[in-house]
């Protein structure tokens, strides 16, 4: 394996980590979770998913440090 190739797949790594600690896939996950254990359940849009999130966050403030 050449440097580049190393250096590429550390990167896209990092990168895949990053995104799932801040949460950038958790709409992916989502989807894919309810197309695939409740197939017959509609998939809300990404603005609505993420409205929700926000919601319950905000309705349970001990869930978070802040």
């Amino acid at each position: 394996m050449t440097m580049t190739a190393k250096l590429t797949t550390a990167f896209r790594g990092t990168l895949w980590w990053v995104r799932s600690v801040m949460g950038d896939l958790d709409y992916q996950r989502y989807v894919e979770h309810t197309r695939r254990h409740h197939a017959d359940s509609p998939v809300i849009s990404e603005r609505e998913f993420w409205r929700r999130r926000h919601a319950a966050a905000d309705a349970n403030p001990g869930a978070r440090c802040c």
